[in-house]
């Protein structure tokens, strides 16, 4: 059973909350309000969690007192037992959604995200593997409401992806997102395979959370910017200007190119946002790293290396490894559809994990 004192705590804090933010207890300063909705907001779920799990216990309480006299003729008392029965299911249910929403939040968990998809080992095939992962992510994002920005592309001679980045903005992106970083495996018959045999091929994804200026500080005696002409495939002008940027991160050598844009300003922009992001990832898994190291399990590092999911054609199926799930339903998770259902599975075990961590040391 939840300890009450807790639970009165948070109920507490948000009623202080909301007697703050509705003037009740004066003025407000705008930076100290900014935060104070952000908490509110934050803590919603859980009082809602809390107020339903109470009012489950009190129902509960109340049925079993009727149903212990002798007052309730047959059939009203086996209406009771049924109630009875299924709050005592929910009551369980309500307690553990409790716990989950008062797990430690990942502070980049409500940030957009930045996509690096980079074809493997497979030469054309892990191109055009690369590129459907990328359509991937793009439905998927679009049928969460979110919006993609490309920020570099490039692509193969055949129509596939060497390399792409993609800024993915919306509500609680990283979130939803942080689990795909890893190797990416298809298994399939290529397009320009004339004797019907299955290849297999690879992509790697790495998802960073995107950093504002807040979050990473770059000094500007720690970077160095090169700036040349940009150039696509096979060496074919993209413009005519020297507008490319390549900054170089001295103190980590982390090196961020950008080419897309015609202006050497909007590129350097494009690139320190990129540079940023890779800096503070860096430093976030530098620090899971060794949170890690007394972790039993984890759903995934998040290191590029790892093999994290097979896309087989023949038999259409899609394995992620991590977790043992295997759907059978490859149309529609490329599609984005069924994206959610891998992803949604994916949250769900490491908040397992990370309760069970907690149960353990308690």
């Amino acid at each position: 059973m939840l300890p009450e004192e807790k639970l009165n705590m948070i109920l507490a804090r948000f009623d202080e909350l909301e007697a703050a933010m509705s003037g009740e207890m004066g003025d407000v300063a705008s930076d100290d309000f900014v935060k104070m909705s952000r908490e509110y907001s934050e803590m919603k779920g859980v009082v809602t969690s809390i107020q339903e799990y109470r009012k489950a216990r009190e129902e509960l309480s109340d049925l079993e007192e009727m149903l212990s006299g002798d007052e309730l003729d047959a059939e009203m008392k086996e209406l009771t037992e049924l109630e009875i029965e299924e709050l005592k299911s929910r009551v369980p249910d309500l307690e553990h959604q409790i716990k989950i929403d008062l797990l430690p939040k990942d502070d980049a968990d409500e940030k957009n995200a930045i996509l690096e998809l980079r074809a493997g080992t497979g030469g054309d095939e892990a191109a055009l593997f690369a590129g459907d992962l990328m359509r991937m992510y793009q439905r998927y994002a679009e049928g969460m409401g979110w919006k993609c920005e490309t920020m570099s592309l490039s692509e193969s001679d055949i129509g596939g992806i060497k390399e792409a980045v993609i800024k993915v903005t919306g509500r609680n992106v990283f979130s939803k997102l942080k689990f795909e970083s890893g190797v990416h495996r298809v298994q399939r018959v290529p397009e320009t395979e004339t004797g019907g045999r299955i290849h297999t091929s690879a992509a790697t994804v790495a998802v960073l959370p995107e950093a504002e200026e807040i979050d990473v500080h770059i000094d500007e005696k720690d970077i160095r910017v090169d700036i040349f002409r940009a150039s696509g495939p096979g060496g074919q002008s993209v413009n005519t200007t020297d507008s490319a940027v390549r900054i170089t991160h001295l103190p980590t050598g982390i090196v961020v190119q950008q080419q897309d844009e015609k202006s050497q300003h909007k590129n350097k922009a494009k690139a320190m946002s990129v540079l940023r992001s890779r800096i503070y990832e860096a430093e976030r898994a530098a620090k899971a790293a060794e949170r890690s190291a007394e972790r039993k399990g984890q759903v995934g590092s998040g290191d590029r290396s790892e093999r994290i999911r097979t896309y087989n054609f023949p038999q259409g199926r899609v394995t992620d490894h991590r977790i043992n799930l295997t759907l059978y339903k490859l149309d529609k998770v490329m599609a984005g559809e069924a994206l959610n259902e891998v992803i949604d599975a994916l949250i769900a075990e490491d908040q397992a994990e990370r309760l069970a961590e907690i149960e353990e040391a308690v």
